[in-house]
């Protein structure tokens, strides 16, 4: 078991990566907590959620709404939820950026908490901070910033887990190790079996390393003016490939990664050998590095990007694995690259 602090405006965060999601009344110093969880973790996982109340969201990103917060508004009041309170966001990203939203206004804050119960949840969604909805189907136009006091990664919950979800989540270790950590991404390259086979070994490893640059990042960084941005490497691109296409999130980043690689190599920045690299990884992990795009449509979306300054995006690009930097894009660059 390792913990790593991470120490924002809201106060501390403490992420237990390798514990197991029985020792939260321990760790977090409650006996009772509302968890906020949806019906698929409810099933797999009901045994973990607590005695106290338990308010259900609905499955998919069609949920990740404003209505949604309402709703868990109104279960918080019937529960008599005060400020001392500790909600705990039980489930994969969905869930705890619905989560931590619902807890971070109510009451204008409650105690809040994680266990992350996907691998995209347990290296990226559950920590940082970031708490948000999306409107009018883009993704995360409105949240806030606020660091969970706890967060548990229990490698035991991904076991019920679709093979699909686990690469899923590696498209984000992929993303860790290219930014900031070349020797996580070796790791990878070595240890593709035992990670797909989610040996606890290779979990721990590769959650304790990715939450490593994150939290670095973002402790230098919380509310995303600077290098927290290295952060977003595929997801300027990702963000809207997966609205367009309407693929996961992993999935949609993996192409994202492909496209930021191809650009830093165009720029003349980044080895064409080591955007092989990065492309023979993500197959490897059965994630996706080809797709017929609707350039109109992915333009539009990047358009109304949070990132956007005028008619440039902000968007991470490489100059080696292990080493990224922020550049401002044209509309027209970034559309030349999806051709």
């Amino acid at each position: 078991m390792k913990t790593l602090s991470l120490t924002g405006t809201s106060g501390p965060s403490r992420i237990v990566i390798g514990g197991t999601a029985r020792d939260l009344p321990s760790l977090a110093g409650v006996s009772k907590w509302i968890a906020i969880t949806d019906s698929n973790v409810r099933r797999l996982h009901g045994d973990l959620l607590g005695s106290g109340p338990v308010l259900e969201v609905g499955l998919g990103e069609e949920n990740k709404t404003l209505a949604t917060v309402e709703r868990l508004y109104e279960g918080l009041l019937d529960a008599g939820a005060d400020r001392s309170t500790l909600v705990v966001g039980f489930g994969g990203g969905i869930v705890c950026d619905l989560a931590g939203f619902a807890a971070s206004t109510f009451l204008r804050g409650t105690r809040l908490a994680f266990v992350p119960t996907t691998l995209l949840a347990q290296v990226d969604a559950s920590v940082g901070g970031k708490n948000g909805v999306n409107f009018r189907q883009y993704k995360n136009q409105v949240g806030v910033f606020r660091q969970p006091e706890l967060v548990i990664c229990d490698p035991s919950l991904l076991k019920t887990l679709p093979a699909r979800e686990i690469r899923c989540g590696l498209a984000e270790v992929v993303k860790a190790g290219a930014i900031a950590d070349e020797a996580l991404f070796a790791y990878l390259e070595s240890h593709v079996d035992d990670v797909l086979a989610l040996h606890p070994d290779a979990v721990e490893r590769i959650v304790a390393s990715a939450l490593e640059v994150k939290a670095a990042l973002v402790q230098a960084d919380e509310r995303e003016s600077g290098v927290r941005m290295k952060l977003n490497f595929g997801h300027t691109f990702g963000h809207a490939i997966e609205k367009t296409l309407k693929l996961p999130h992993g999935e949609a980043v993996s192409l994202g990664m492909v496209i930021a690689s191809e650009l830093a190599v165009a720029r003349g920045l980044l080895p064409r050998e080591h955007a092989g690299r990065i492309e023979k990884l993500l197959e490897r992990l059965g994630l996706p590095t080809r797709a017929k795009l609707d350039q109109a449509a992915i333009a539009d979306a990047l358009g109304k990007d949070k990132k956007r300054a005028g008619g440039t995006v902000n968007a991470v690009l490489l100059e080696a694995i292990g080493a990224a930097r922020i550049e401002p894009l044209s509309i027209e660059e970034i559309s030349g690259a999806l051709r």
